[in-house]
């Protein structure tokens, strides 16, 4: 348990895998297109839930949709997607998991209109991570216009909960915004690294 000195981000301190997540992944800026389905998707699962929830039950994730791999969770079928509705491994929720077959079509779909996926999602910052300079958690939105236009843009295409804060969540988490705190060793880092 970290002491009350820890000068990282306020909502990591509860657990390890908590600050392994914060201080090795959150915010350091993905590029991949699959690793970004992934994120997208597992963002989406956390809806109503606490992160911890998922980042526990990642693994199980990762095992039942294929490594998100979008070509593979696409041919998924019903019957496939009730049973991992009902496994304990992931959160049992079935518009949670039907939507990732939902996602991988539409990222399909995109791909082959000739879109990558990361440049997609990347151009909603210009391509460039943008270094926020929140002092306290409290600060942080829940939501930006930039992360309402790209929920918007993300259902047109047929991708399913990608709600405005989800799409926040999942900026913070790809590293197309920097929102560590000020305080936050990580914060500086990722603005050097940048």
């Amino acid at each position: 348990m970290a002491d009350s000195t820890d000068s990282r981000c306020s909502w990591c301190l509860g657990s390890e895998l908590y600050r392994h997540y914060h201080d090795t992944e959150w915010g350091v800026p993905c590029y991949n297109p699959v690793e970004l389905f992934e994120m997208i998707n597992l963002e989406g699962a956390q809806a109503g839930l606490s992160w911890i929830t998922i980042l526990n039950k990642r693994e199980g994730y990762r095992k039942l949709f294929a490594q998100f791999d979008p070509q593979k969770v696409a041919r998924f079928t019903d019957a496939k997607l009730a049973k991992i509705a009902t496994n304990p491994a992931i959160v049992r929720h079935q518009q949670k998991v039907s939507a990732v077959r939902s996602n991988a079509k539409s990222w399909l779909a995109l791909r082959d209109s000739g879109q990558d996926f990361s440049d997609f999602i990347w151009r909603y910052v210009d391509h460039k991570p943008v270094n926020n300079a929140f002092k306290k958690l409290a600060d942080v939105p829940a939501s930006t216009p930039v992360s309402e236009q790209m929920s918007k843009d993300l259902k047109k295409l047929g991708f399913r909960f990608v709600g405005g804060t989800t799409c926040y969540a999942f900026m913070q988490a790809a590293g197309l915004v920097n929102d560590h705190v000020l305080t936050c060793p990580r914060h500086a880092q990722l603005v050097k690294d940048g």
